[in-house]
């Protein structure tokens, strides 16, 4: 019995002197393994996500829209604008041919008024037609329109037009020595050029 109780003895020494396994080559760089998320961590994620596009689409909807309705706004603001400017023209056209008529209608009821004495007296029918000749400058200048081009002024490219030339050394150079044809302007506007005969 003495036996069987010294060799369970050294039965238990010799497995507590067995050595631990030493950890093999290929595992002795190796990370320990991490686990692995939860798969509720990432549905948080991707919802996380998805709310973050879906609200980052609304933006942009919304901003859409607002230039949508910018665009159209500008356009129809465009076209009125256009409508506008289009009746204004036609309207600023049909008071000056309004005007220009009204200017010129006295001059045409005198002519009308001296036709009826064109078998009379030649002298006061004369008379009559200076008086009109004379009202004429008068009607044009209520429409701001005016004559230009007299004797003695220079010749000048832009307003007249030399028709006849002569050489005379009583006259400047350039000199209008006679107006055969006066020109007319509105304002800064050359409606006619004036037709003149032109010294040396």
């Amino acid at each position: 019995m003495a036996t069987k109780g010294v060799i369970d003895l050294e039965d238990e020494k010799k497995e507590e002197m067995i050595p631990e396994e030493e950890p093999k080559e290929e595992d002795k760089g190796a990370e320990p393994e991490k686990k692995a998320p939860r798969k509720s961590d990432e549905s948080k994620k991707l919802r996380s996500r998805l709310d973050a596009a879906e609200k980052k689409i609304k933006e942009l909807e919304a901003a859409a829209a607002e230039n949508d309705d910018r665009y159209k706004r500008i356009l129809a603001e465009y076209d009125n604008f256009r409508k506008r400017s289009q009746k204004e023209k036609e309207t600023v056209y049909s008071d000056g041919v309004s005007d220009a008529v009204m200017g010129l209608v006295p001059v045409f009821d005198n002519l009308a008024y001296a036709e009826k004495y064109t078998g009379a007296d030649p002298d006061k029918f004369a008379e009559g037609v200076k008086l009109i000749i004379d009202s004429f400058p008068a009607a044009l200048d209520k429409m701001g329109v005016f004559a230009f081009g007299e004797p003695g002024e220079t010749f000048d490219p832009e307003i007249h037009n030399a028709v006849m030339h002569v050489e005379d050394d009583a006259y400047g150079e350039g000199e209008i020595v006679e107006v055969l044809q006066k020109g007319y302007k509105y304002r800064d506007r050359v409606i006619r050029h004036a037709m003149v005969k032109v010294a040396n």
